[in-house]
């Protein structure tokens, strides 16, 4: 009985839990349909008046190809830099090697607004101007961990014995990394990958520091477009575009970081 109870009770709470976070998705969604300005309910009717608004809007599409180009670039230099120290902590000991650790998962636990002033500060300290290089250098900073937390988990499942076989087999450093280690971290490569292009796409807080003037990506141009409320519902438009976009990415990338077996598959091949 008691079992049963308990089992109602932590549902009854999750269930609470998930409806507290995701409700409001699904509200914005269905407003983005809304046939008039204002949110109300009961739902006045259903339109895609604010979808057509959007899609001849070019502020908006402007502002979402900036926010593509940041992200993209800003994940390829987080998977150089993340895989590297990934390798370096999985395979070497050094000394400061914990300090190192914690200087870089540092950006993902403070704040985006303790970052993004203390970057903005070094950057007017030594006169570099406000611009796109910014913010990407912005965005690195905590992509870096996303990739680095993923490969430096699979790396620590992967036994070195591997990689000392393949070399006794006359293999060179890059032929071992191509055919034995890079399949067996491929997946976290994705993974991070996704979900650090993701972050920084949707990303507000580092972004309002470090963008310039001419510097708008999506996520400012909804800030902005918010403030006036004859905007709302293409706001709505935008955001419900992004779930659609982002829910897959984070959903594949978690599923790829689910995937245990990738060292053991290289056994049987």
């Amino acid at each position: 009985m008691t079992s049963a109870r308990s089992k109602w009770i932590f549902g009854g709470t999750a269930g609470l839990v998930f409806a507290f976070l995701y409700l409001p998705l699904a509200l914005i969604a269905l407003y983005a349909f809304n046939k008039t300005t204002v949110n109300a309910w009961p739902f006045p009717g259903f339109s895609t008046r604010w979808f057509t608004k959007l899609w001849h809007d070019p502020e908006p599409k402007d502002a979402a190809w900036l926010s593509v180009q940041i992200a993209f670039f800003s994940t390829c230099v987080a998977l150089a830099l993340g895989t590297a120290l990934a390798f370096a902590f999985a395979r070497f000991h050094f000394f400061g090697r914990e300090a190192v650790n914690f200087a870089v998962t540092l950006p993902i636990i403070l704040p985006g607004v303790i970052t993004g002033v203390a970057l903005a500060s070094f950057f007017l300290f030594t006169g570099t101007e406000l611009s796109l290089r910014t913010v990407v250098i912005g965005h690195t900073t905590f992509c870096i961990v996303l990739v680095f937390n993923n490969v430096l988990a699979r790396l620590r499942r992967l036994p070195l014995s591997y990689a000392e076989a393949s070399r006794d087999l006359g293999a060179t450093g890059l032929q071992t990394f191509r055919f034995v280690t890079l399949p067996s971290i491929r997946t976290a490569l994705v993974a991070g990958a996704l979900l650090s292009f993701a972050l920084s796409f949707d990303e507000i807080a580092v972004t309002f520091f470090l963008a310039g003037a001419d510097t708008t990506t999506l996520p400012l141009w909804i800030l902005g477009a918010f403030r006036n409320s004859r905007s709302l519902p293409e706001v709505n438009a935008v955001a419900t575009c992004i779930l659609i976009i982002s829910l897959p990415m984070i959903a594949t990338a978690a599923y790829l970081m689910r995937d245990e077996g990738a060292a053991g598959r290289i056994v049987e091949k």
